[in-house]
């Protein structure tokens, strides 16, 4: 469903599993860059009514995910750490040249935006499955359903607002850069390294 090119390395559960801590660290802030990015639709691109009421939904949605994590943070006797540089995201940025249109921009965004979340469905997904701790297990499989939500959300809107063959022409060599970097990741304990 997700059209995922290249699944993630089985092996990352068990580094994710020995780094909760630093799982749930890194997972807050996905979800507050989450909030943040939706926040930034609705400024960059106003003109779009129905894509500004999703994304004041998913602020809300997002930001309320963020308290959760923080939350299951708090229950560990943890602190929510410090904010790191996500290298999945940065690498995936760099696929889109800069520029172009209004529209080429709005959908190049949400492009992404899909991509990164489709790969935190698929990684939510094997948290939901592998994890030893079943209350954070099942935690990650009621989340894996609001990312598949998040994905095909930002792609149908993608497809709506850009010419539908150029738009599934991009999505598909976008995932086949995707798969690229995750042959470099799956080696650290944060969401989508």
């Amino acid at each position: 469903m997700l059209g995922l090119k290249l699944p993630t390395d089985p092996r990352w559960v068990n580094i994710a599993e020995k780094n909760i801590e630093e799982i749930l660290t890194d997972h807050a802030f996905c979800e507050q860059k989450a909030t943040s990015t939706a926040i930034s639709l609705i400024v960059s691109f106003p003109e779009y009514t129905e894509l500004v009421q999703e994304m004041v939904a998913l602020v809300k949605e997002e930001i309320s995910h963020f308290k959760m994590v923080h939350d299951k943070i708090l229950e560990r006797g943890w602190t929510l750490g410090r904010d790191r540089k996500d290298e999945y995201v940065i690498a995936l940025l760099k696929f889109f040249p800069k520029g172009g249109s209004r529209t080429t921009q709005l959908v190049h965004r949400l492009l992404y935006a899909a991509l990164i979340e489709a790969r935190s469905c698929e990684r939510f997904r094997l948290l939901s499955e592998a994890l030893k701790d079943k209350k954070l297990a099942d935690f990650y499989k009621n989340l894996m359903v609001s990312e598949a939500n998040h994905y095909t959300m930002f792609l149908g809107f993608a497809r709506q607002y850009g010419d539908r063959k150029e738009v599934d022409k991009k999505w598909q060599g976008l995932l086949a850069y995707e798969a690229e970097i995750m042959k470099k990741l799956s080696k650290s304990e944060t969401i989508h390294g």
